[in-house]
């Protein structure tokens, strides 16, 4: 998401290696875009296995037109079928132009991240304001009727959401609240806007590369909101690298003082932001990376393979990756005793290679 002239799109393109057209300020094109997840463990067990196939884990991008631009510190409107799109969605990548440049000029006239960072906020907690005034405004009424545990539960959701409103009829987010976890399931459903963590990406032009890392300190200070991290990158010139070879990529990157892939930062960043890990099956067929929660169990990543074995769960045969690596074989793994038997309540570790083994 980002407001018009951000180069949100050319963000898409750099992360989906994608040719979705640019510019028009607000044209209205949803992109969609679906990225294998770069993971060198990966490889390094698919040329242990040498399996007949081997299955990255892979996240989906939308990349929503850009909502009209307003003017004189007013909001932008974001149409409603794409608020709906937004509250989809597990994570909003927030695009946000700190690039000058003469020729694409910002819709206002002159460059400014941090208002038009503040502007798109603004108009997520508007949003998430009119569906908890709307929602107060019906439990106070019907919210009455039904049986005594409905009309508990409509308290108690009404309650959840009395509390809620003066924060973001202050302008905050509901993210910045310390909810209980009987609260946020109570919230769960409304998919609130201002609950979904935020990666706010800073699209820098050439000249700014080397002093992105202040310009980042500077705006995390500012944005001091929960479950939200702030990265630059420029867009244009991660896109241009993208049509590059690996070994012109690299030089490229040398010359302007880059590290590594902007679509591998972006990517770990929002694995970190929701909370997730990356577990691996490993054999003759497939090698595998499955994406779960942190914190999730054994049978939990069982499930995630399939129900058939979370059902059926006996236990877990579990190595780290990089012993399984080192030692070469799982042969070797289990007679090194590096190979453990977990039982339902393990908790998963990232970069677990993972064979569980089940009743059918």
């Amino acid at each position: 998401m980002g407001l018009a002239g951000s180069g949100k799109t050319t963000v898409f393109n750099t992360l989906t290696r994608g040719h979705a057209e640019t510019g028009g300020f607000g044209g209205l094109t949803v992109n969609t875009g679906v990225v294998k997840v770069p993971d060198d463990r990966l490889t390094a067990l698919t040329r242990l296995f040498k399996p007949k196939r081997e299955v990255p884990a892979d996240v989906t991008y939308v990349d929503l037109p850009a909502p009209s631009t307003a003017t004189a510190g007013r909001a932008a409107d974001i149409p409603a079928d794409q608020l709906a799109r937004l509250r989809n969605a597990d994570a909003l990548l927030h695009v946000v132009r700190a690039f000058d440049d003469p020729q694409v000029p910002h819709p206002d006239g002159e460059v400014d991240a941090w208002r038009d960072l503040e502007r798109l906020d603004l108009e997520f907690v508007l949003a998430d304001l009119a569906v908890v005034e709307k929602r107060i405004e019906k439990l106070e009424t019907s919210g009455r009727h039904g049986t005594q545990a409905e009309r508990d539960q409509n308290e108690r959701e009404r309650q959840v959401l009395t509390r809620v409103r003066p924060a973001l009829a202050d302008g905050r987010p509901i993210r910045d609240h310390q909810l209980g976890d009987d609260e946020s399931l109570i919230l769960r459903g409304f998919r609130f806007l201002t609950e979904k963590p935020v990666l706010v990406l800073l699209n820098v032009g050439e000249s700014q590369i080397a002093g992105a890392g202040d310009l980042v300190e500077t705006f995390a200070a500012r944005y001091e909101h929960h479950h939200s991290r702030v990265e630059a990158l420029s867009a244009r010139i991660e896109m241009e690298i993208g049509e590059l070879d690996d070994e012109e990529a690299q030089v490229f990157r040398d010359d302007l003082g880059l590290t590594g892939s902007s679509l591998e930062r972006v990517i770990r960043l929002s694995y970190e932001l929701l909370g997730l890990i990356s577990f691996f099956t490993a054999g003759p067929d497939e090698t595998r990376a499955w994406t779960i929660p942190d914190g999730s169990t054994a049978v939990d990543a069982a499930g995630a393979i399939h129900s058939d074995l979370a059902r059926g769960f006996i236990r877990a045969e579990v190595v780290p990756v990089e012993e399984l690596l080192s030692l070469g074989s799982m042969a070797e793994a289990r007679r090194h005793g590096k190979l453990r038997s977990e039982g339902k309540t393990y908790r998963v570790r990232d970069g677990d290679v993972i064979e569980v083994l089940f009743n059918v």
